[in-house]
């Protein structure tokens, strides 16, 4: 039918959007390469003139080591002393450098961005698992009732609740591959050309949060069939659900945005002005911000309905349909 092949269509679209990131990832990575091939080559021709030149010092070398044969043995046992106490002040030399940076304000503040970054990797990593609960345990499951014989809900329904979370997961699992990357670089870490291969794909949000209320209000209005009712329940009986139910797992998206900003304001705190990501960093914390305006109305309304909700599925014999978009959250209790 017309609507199977909108939905096709859709697939295929999220597949394409999907391999087009995958294959600009992977043109960044061969840029990467391209250029350490490059620095290996001249590191190689150093190397290549550092060992001429020792050989040349060799050579000039022997006829003063044959004198040295014949030195006296107090002499060669004195040359000895000096050369191990050589060796034990530049090693406590070194020891004191090493310590004097690690009490440092410029090492505790590296310490510091390093451990924000890591935080960061464990906060997309839990993200993407709460973007997998909502499209595994209820988006595809949902799709497949909407086609049986006497569906639940129907896949415009489906479409209108979910909207583009789908396409969001792919983003981020993209995104999520890219930071466990960098971590494998470690000490070395560049993160602002994941943020430019992100900021452009964020207008997928946007469109989640104009849609969150209008999304919220269809759910309400499909929980009246108790069959879609039952089906919903048993969905977020799932143990991966952890007991939380669609409501919350629609709105995690709704915060992402201004978590990213967080992490980069603090990231900049501790990010020296003449570091090489530093303008890069800024821009994206500036972009972010921008889109977090533009959101924060849409942000304040669909946090009222989801508080209307679950005041709702609190009502154990059930009432009337609660949700108004004319009505405002005052208190609870």
């Amino acid at each position: 039918s017309y609507s199977d092949i909108l939905i096709e269509r859709e697939v295929l679209m999220q597949k394409y959007i999907h391999l087009v990131q995958i294959v600009e990832t992977e043109k960044i990575a061969a840029n990467q390469l391209r250029h350490q091939l490059e620095d290996q080559d001249t590191e190689i021709e150093r190397l290549k003139s550092e060992i001429v030149a020792l050989n040349k010092t060799k050579e000039r070398m022997r006829p003063y080591q044959g004198n040295q044969e014949d030195e006296d043995p107090d002499i060669k046992k004195i040359k000895k002393v000096q050369s191990f106490m050589r060796g034990w002040l530049c090693r406590r030399k070194w020891k004191t450098i090493v310590q004097d940076y690690i009490c440092s304000p410029h090492a505790e503040s590296m310490r510091k961005r390093n451990q924000i970054v890591f935080n960061m990797v464990e906060a997309e990593s839990e993200y993407v698992h709460q973007l997998y609960v909502l499209v595994n345990c209820f988006l595809r499951p949902l799709r497949m009732a909407a086609s049986s014989k006497k569906p639940p809900i129907s896949h415009d329904d489906v479409s209108s609740i979910f909207l583009n979370s789908e396409t969001i997961m792919f983003l981020h699992e993209i995104f999520h591959q890219g930071l466990k990357a960098r971590i494998a670089n470690w000490p070395t870490l560049i993160l602002a050309d994941l943020f430019d291969i992100l900021l452009p794909m964020l207008n997928i949000y946007q469109e989640f949060v104009r849609n969150h209320q209008y999304s919220l209000q269809v759910l309400a209005n499909c929980k009246q069939n108790r069959d879609f009712d039952k089906l919903l329940k048993q969905y977020e009986a799932n143990p991966a659900c952890e007991g939380r139910m669609l409501e919350t797992f629609l709105t995690y998206p709704m915060f992402q945005i201004p978590r990213y900003i967080i992490t980069l304001h603090e990231l900049l705190a501790h990010t020296p002005h003449e570091h090489v990501e530093r303008k890069s960093l800024e821009f994206a914390k500036s972009k972010l911000e921008e889109l977090s305006r533009v959101m924060h109305d849409e942000v304040s309304d669909t946090e009222n309905i989801r508080k209307n909700l679950a005041i709702e599925r609190t009502i154990v014999e059930g009432c009337d349909i609660l949700l108004d978009t004319s009505q405002t959250f005052i208190r609870q209790g």
